[in-house]
């Protein structure tokens, strides 16, 4: 075995006794940190619980795991740069310089955690327009993303006028590069700002084959659900060069039918439009105020034509149709009320005498 009072060994045994002292030191400290925090954390989060306010909630959810992952992380840096000068005689600048940008970004993700919660907290009440809340959401996620970033730099000594100079030149060659992304993220802010359409929206357009609800409006694309469950992942700045429509904000949807009656009942007519007149009118789902038509509109071929054009109070596409049903029922019992019937297509052959005889005569031969 080898003598532990060796010239070779005593350096060795030294360093590590020093090396584990310092760091049990510190191990402890931020473990008496971390308790203490947690402790304070817990009264914290029992005192909030009584208060009839959510915002100190979100803040405390909010600092939870940043402040816990400095408290650990800080000391880790302090370790390794004593580790490093003690025993190798080595000042690493940047290590010691770390201690600053640790702090700005702790700050960063506590307010990125706290808009993030605010966020789903607000959405969760549904009072808010969700496309606007989360388009708000976004922006000041990035805004103080950029200015965390910017501060770290500074920290580190970097010139931010340089930087911004060196930012102008090098984003006209990035915005030639990528102006399909920019494109695509302005065409993300023409839909957060306009507004033509929200998650949720049932959309489509003409120009192009797209139909269905809108499930997600991001930076770059805006994710569409079609009627068949299909996803259509839509990139934004298509929605700059297109019409888009939006049933879903319509105020009324419009019942219009052309129903026939019997020639045979053209007597009955003037009376059957009144009558479907005054059911529309005081029907509880047609709205009034809107449009209202009932009139004999035209000689068919086969039928003496009605046209019916109103408005429903309802935009549910469902229930829509179950008024429209309901509608048309109601017409159908009103014209046999009057001992009519709806028309259907029909033929009449007229044969002269003359015509009928000579028709006849070539039978017979």
């Amino acid at each position: 075995m080898m003598d532990p009072s060796s010239p070779l060994i005593q350096p060795i045994i030294t360093f590590l006794q020093s090396w584990n002292t310092n760091f049990l030191f510190i191990t402890l400290a931020s473990l008496l940190v971390w308790i203490i925090w947690r402790i304070v954390y817990n009264r914290l989060e029992f005192l909030s619980k009584k208060t009839k306010f959510d915002w100190d909630d979100l803040t405390l959810h909010a600092l939870k795991t940043p402040i816990s992952t400095l408290i650990w992380c800080w000391p880790a840096t302090i370790s390794i740069d004593c580790f490093i000068q003690e025993h190798f005689g080595i000042k690493l600048q940047w290590l010691s310089m770390l201690k600053v940008p640790m702090v700005i970004a702790t700050l960063v993700w506590i307010t990125i955690r706290f808009i993030s919660n605010m966020e789903r907290f607000v959405l969760n009440q549904k009072t808010h327009d969700e496309t606007t809340v989360q388009a708000i959401a976004k922006v000041a996620r990035l805004i103080f993303i950029v200015i965390g970033a910017l501060t770290i730099m500074q920290a580190f000594g970097l010139s931010l006028s340089g930087l911004l100079t060196f930012g102008g030149v090098g984003g006209l060659i990035v915005g030639l590069a990528a102006k399909d992304l920019l494109s695509n993220f302005f065409g993300g802010m023409m839909i957060y700002f306009d507004r033509p359409f929200k998650v949720g929206d049932w959309i489509r357009s003409p120009d192009r084959q797209i139909e269905g609800t809108v499930e997600r409006i991001g930076w770059r694309m805006t994710i569409i659900r079609t009627f068949d469950k299909r996803p259509l992942y839509i990139p934004n700045s298509v929605f700059s060069n297109i019409v888009v429509e939006n049933p879903s904000r319509m105020l009324n949807r419009r019942i219009k039918e052309t129903i026939g009656v019997r020639y045979s009942d053209s007597d009955k007519v003037e009376s059957i439009v009144s009558e479907i007149k005054s059911m529309l009118k005081s029907h509880p789902d047609i709205d009034s105020k809107q449009t209202l038509i009932v009139n004999f509109n035209a000689f068919g071929p086969s039928s003496l034509q009605m046209l019916v054009y109103t408005f429903t109070k309802t935009v549910n596409w469902v229930r829509y149709h179950q008024v429209k049903e309901d509608v048309l029922l109601k017409i159908m019992n009103i014209i046999r009320q009057h001992n009519a019937d709806i028309a259907y297509p029909t033929q009449t052959l007229k044969l002269e005498p003359q015509a009928l005889e000579q028709s006849e005569q070539e039978l017979l031969y």
